[in-house]
């Protein structure tokens, strides 16, 4: 058996925080708010994955009020969403995503996230599949105060290890 699952991340970007994405650090100076390391591809990623195996949501699992989850690496945090959907008896076959982002332009990362994402969600490089793109100026993502990542993930039944 098959199951697809879809994830979205939003965060406002501010001054004086690194822009992590797929587990690279792409800006030093400019990144997004949030409690653990923001990394929005990772996020959107994880939740598709967890919609597919019918499990909650990250804001479930790591809490942003936990104190444990603050700066949390978020590749950390993805390889346990892959282990909650293996014990549940699925394996991650592929992972998609689409990021919405005025600058910096993400084209000479790509590799690097695609490997990173790889490694985490526990797929071969070439089962993850991003794009960037920017929202033409057209609301808080075109006026570079925020970033928006859609994610889909393919995962098939392996069986429920008991």
């Amino acid at each position: 058996m098959l199951r697809v699952g879809i994830g979205r991340d939003v965060h406002r970007l501010a001054h004086g925080r690194r822009l992590v994405l797929g587990g690279v650090c792409v800006d030093e100076h400019r990144g997004c708010v949030a409690h653990s390391d923001g990394d929005c591809v990772a996020h959107a990623v994880m939740d598709a994955i967890l919609g597919a195996a019918g499990m909650p949501n990250i804001g479930v699992l790591f809490p942003n009020d936990d104190e444990a989850n603050q700066g949390r690496d978020s590749m950390e945090m993805a390889a346990h969403v892959v282990r909650l959907a293996r014990e549940a008896g699925f394996s991650v076959e592929n992972v998609d995503s689409v990021i919405q982002l005025e600058r910096p332009l993400l084209g000479p990362f790509l590799a690097a996230m695609r490997d990173r994402m790889a490694g985490a969600f526990g797929v071969n490089p070439e089962r993850v599949g991003l794009k960037a793109t920017t929202a033409e100026g057209i609301g808080a993502v075109g006026a570079g105060d925020a970033i928006e990542v859609y994610s889909v993930c393919l995962l098939r039944e392996v069986g429920v290890r008991g």
